[in-house]
């Protein structure tokens, strides 16, 4: 399993979009090498300066074996919030980690995903239950993760550096985005982060020091679950589409995982 000590080439999945530019960032301070996964080389090359691209498509499945081969982590914060398609949650957001994780074919990189804090809530106007999909895909792909689930972007002032991790699925607040990038490298360097789903937000107060402390204190999801620790149990699995139950078994089978 990956740790700290030998995460050195990072995948960034939504590298150009704007919590991945930074994450990009937050990888190189942190002395990691991280490698862009971009449609467009030519067109990643202005956003991402001097940064590794490689050419791959979240819908075309085929297109990331290459990108994914050799990595020791993958960072994904894509996200559909600018397609136009009626259904580009079920094709990017959830798609993309499936894509994803049928391309590692039994690899084992650590995998830090960012999803949203309403992840959960089917209360919120607006919300579906594709970003919950995709976490379960992730947790029974068999890899070493951390889930993040941001608050609103931007909706932090700048005195409040002060980061909140909470479970229950009811925080509400926002964070800077650099905010998210850096939990999300930092997930990626920190022991006490694996296997653990956690609503992220910002108050007043000072930045962290202690980062395995801050992971420290959640619960573990628990083992052989495709939910998080304390998700609400309102879109049981059984209840699902029949395609979405598939891509479940697949992941299990490809990855090696039995839960």
């Amino acid at each position: 399993m990956p740790t700290e000590q030998n995460i050195t080439d990072v995948l960034m999945v939504g590298a150009t979009g704007s919590i991945g530019r930074l994450a990009v960032q937050a990888a190189q301070r942190h002395g990691l090498r991280p490698r862009a996964l971009v449609r467009d080389v030519r067109r990643g090359e202005k956003p991402l300066p001097g940064v590794e691209l490689v050419q791959g498509d979240l819908e075309d499945p085929a297109s990331l074996q290459g990108a994914v081969g050799g990595a020791d982590a993958i960072v994904l914060t894509h996200g559909s919030e600018r397609d136009g398609r009626p259904d580009a949650r079920a094709h990017v957001d959830y798609g993309g980690v499936r894509n994803i994780l049928q391309a590692l074919d039994g690899a084992r990189p650590r995998v830090a995903l960012m999803t949203s804090v309403h992840a959960t809530r089917s209360d919120v106007p607006g919300a579906t239950p594709w970003k919950r999909r995709s976490e379960r895909l992730l947790r029974a792909g068999g890899v070493p993760y951390t889930i993040v689930r941001p608050g609103g972007f931007d909706h932090a002032g700048p005195s409040q550096r002060r980061l909140v991790l909470e479970q229950d699925g009811t925080a509400d607040g926002g964070i800077a985005r650099g905010q998210i990038a850096e939990t999300l490298v930092r997930s990626l360097l920190t022991d006490t982060a694996l296997g653990k789903t956690f609503e992220l937000i910002a108050i007043e107060g000072n930045e962290p020091s202690d980062w395995a402390g801050l992971f420290d204190a959640l619960k573990n999801d628990e083992h052989g679950s495709v939910d998080g620790v304390l998700d609400p149990a309102d879109l049981p699995v059984e209840a699902e589409p029949r395609a979405v139950r598939a891509d479940l078994d697949t992941v299990r089978s490809l990855n090696g995982s039995s839960g």
